[in-house]
């Protein structure tokens, strides 16, 4: 048996999140074991959507977090990782400054990826071998600065997209007016052709949705049990979804915005149902890595998982 330990660092709008995975080959299949996971609310989409760059504060924060990542794994032993910034990163005016800086000083490698490499990494995470051959989903990841969707059919990606939609963009009422006519066109557009059956819900705050609402692991959300749900924290003030839902305060503001972008995927293209495999970007990022070591050492199958 070979086992290989990988990174994958996703440095988001909202939060910058570090997972750990050893892979374990065996003659008959692939096994994908999380062995460490650690998120960090640093919310760099707050300075970048409103002040078009990243102050000199969440760049110490995000330093500080970078050199406890780069700690951490050597700890679990990390053969090779990669480090992805995501949608604020891409847009700040000093985005370049600032991954030179973090380099520097932690000695962290980070890419500023487009927003098509993000989709891509997202459909490379081994999702694809969960969905019915013969239907169609629409994978909705949901992140503080961007949303990106994914159209799957017979399990092969027909169409992506990725739009200036975050959860933390919307609550700096930083967001394009004609954004959200475009992501409601384009999504009508998917739904006439491609007929979807259900959403694949990524990110955090589409994860706490099937916990608030009870449900069992992997177990689908439906469109009015979450629309319900929406309309009910919505209700609450922020301090009171803290102190009486018990909502983290990282979590709190931006779980309404995000709900509302499933919500309107749901009208959209007359979707009734949400599946929530909590898999995302860090796990497109392992897949990806182990994909590329495994055909330089010769596997036979890279993919199969």
């Amino acid at each position: 048996m070979s086992t290989y330990t990988f990174g994958a660092i996703d440095i988001g709008s909202n939060a910058i999140r570090l997972l750990i995975t050893t892979v374990e080959e065996y003659p008959d299949q692939v096994e994908f074991k999380k062995t460490a996971f650690l998120r960090v609310p640093i919310r760099l989409g707050e300075d970048v959507f409103t002040r078009g760059e990243i102050s000199t504060e969440k760049r110490e924060r995000m330093c500080e977090a970078m050199a406890g990542f780069s700690h951490i794994m050597k700890a679990y032993g990390v053969q090779d990782y990669r480090a992805y910034a995501t949608s604020a990163m891409r847009e700040a005016k000093n985005g370049p400054e600032i991954t030179d800086y973090i380099r520097r000083n932690s000695g962290i490698g980070i890419e500023i990826i487009s927003g098509q490499l993000e989709a891509d990494t997202i459909f490379a995470n081994g999702l694809v071998d969960m969905l019915a051959a013969d239907k169609t989903y629409m994978y909705v990841d949901v992140g503080g600065g961007s949303t990106e969707v994914i159209v799957y059919s017979n399990r092969t990606k027909v169409a992506a997209r990725s739009f200036a939609l975050g959860t933390v963009r919307m609550l700096s009422d930083a967001v394009d007016k004609d954004e959200m006519k475009r992501f409601k066109k384009w999504l009508a557009e998917m739904g006439r052709k491609h007929q979807p059956s259900a959403i694949i819900g990524s990110g955090g705050n589409i994860n706490k949705a099937q916990k608030l609402l009870n449900k069992k692991d992997k177990e689908s959300i439906t469109r009015p049990e979450l629309d319900m749900l929406y309309r009910y924290i919505k209700s609450f003030s922020f301090a009171e979804r803290v102190h009486t839902m018990r909502l983290a305060t990282y979590r709190a503001d931006v779980i309404v915005p995000a709900m509302k972008i499933f919500l309107t995927v749901c009208s959209q293209c007359n979707i009734e149902e949400i599946l929530v495999p909590k898999m995302g970007l860090s796990d497109g990022i392992i897949r990806t890595l182990y994909a590329q070591h495994a055909t330089q050492n010769g596997a036979q199958n890279p993919s199969k998982a």
